[in-house]
């Protein structure tokens, strides 16, 4: 008999999980339970997160209380009778009074190798840090932020030129894929837990927008990591002043690659030095870092040939 699941999530990520578990027959998903709909675009239209957007699709109830404060919203959940309740990137914490609904717990999707990286941003962190191997832990949720026991866990490598965006469908992937082997040992009654080691756990804090400011006077496998770690949200950018024009321009930069290390005084950092190839060359501290295309602010994304043409004036453009 398959599981009545309650599955509790909010981004694409979550998203790509729930619809994972939509076409296993070992749960049945009777509800789910996701962040609150947010304005956003130029409109401030309210838009559905991905899990309640694929819920309404499928005709599964979708719930978005903004918090777990009052009886009344526990008391949906309680509703549904809930055996476990699966649990992937919601946003919210869970007080007790929710994790003592489901008859066999609260599973989570985290996407690091805890204890390492808790909290809101682990990829990123895991990026921003330099890290070449990232994964999934399966863990019973406890109060306490990503400190309940490993169900399991696996391990990926991340890629040296991967972007956070990649490496988040990547994990979703991964941990559709544990989480139902979970699910799975569960019913056969083979599930083990390891309580973690706290004394390893480090902290992976929201990324602020801000963080998303390059700064050009590090190396430049620091600043490809931050771009990197910043795609696709929240963007990673710097001001450039052109020379015929009195403000700076915003520039958004996407992943691009580590160049050759520059001769001393070659240009000072931030410099943008032109084209090398099809990749518009800009100054670290201790190489050029290569970028195949970037967005002006106002603009759309553009080639690094088209920027050159439209802001530089590059001989290379004729």
């Amino acid at each position: 008999m398959p599981f009545n699941c309650v599955f509790m999530g909010t981004p694409e990520f979550s998203a790509s999980i729930l619809s994972r578990l939509l076409a296993w027959p070992g749960c049945r998903i009777s509800g789910v339970f996701t962040q609150p709909d947010r304005a956003c675009g130029r409109g401030q239209k309210c838009k559905p997160t991905p899990v309640k957007a694929l819920a309404l699709e499928q005709g599964i109830a979708a719930y978005d209380p903004p918090h777990f404060k009052s009886q009344e919203n526990i008391e949906l959940l309680r509703a549904l009778s809930p055996d476990v309740l699966l649990v992937a990137a919601y946003g919210l914490i869970l007080p007790k009074a929710v994790l003592d609904v489901p008859k066999r717990g609260a599973i989570n999707v985290h996407t690091s190798l805890l204890p390492k990286y808790r909290g809101a941003a682990p990829i990123q962190r895991a990026i921003l840090a330099g890290e070449n191997f990232t994964g999934v832990t399966i863990m019973r949720v406890e109060e306490q932020l990503d400190s309940g026991p490993i169900l399991m866990q696996r391990a990926m490598a991340i890629g040296a030129d991967e972007s956070a965006g990649e490496v988040e469908m990547q994990l979703a992937d991964l941990g559709s894929r544990l989480l139902i082997e979970t699910l799975e040992r569960l019913a056969q009654g083979k599930l083990s837990a390891i309580p973690q080691d706290h004394t390893q756990a480090t902290y992976a804090a929201k990324v602020e927008k801000s963080e998303g400011r390059i700064d050009f006077n590090q190396p430049a496998q620091h600043v490809h990591n931050r771009i990197r770690a910043m795609t696709p949200r929240p963007g990673a950018s710097f001001d450039w002043r052109a020379p015929d024009r009195d403000a700076p321009v915003r520039l958004s930069l996407l992943p691009g690659r580590i160049g050759p290390e520059l001769a001393p005084g070659e240009a000072s950092p931030g410099t943008i030095l032109g084209l090398q190839g099809e990749e518009l060359a800009v100054a670290c501290a201790d190489r050029a870092y290569l970028v195949p295309c970037l967005q002006p602010a106002g603009k759309k994304v553009q080639s690094a040939r088209a920027f050159t043409c439209g802001y530089l004036n590059k001989l290379e453009c004729r």
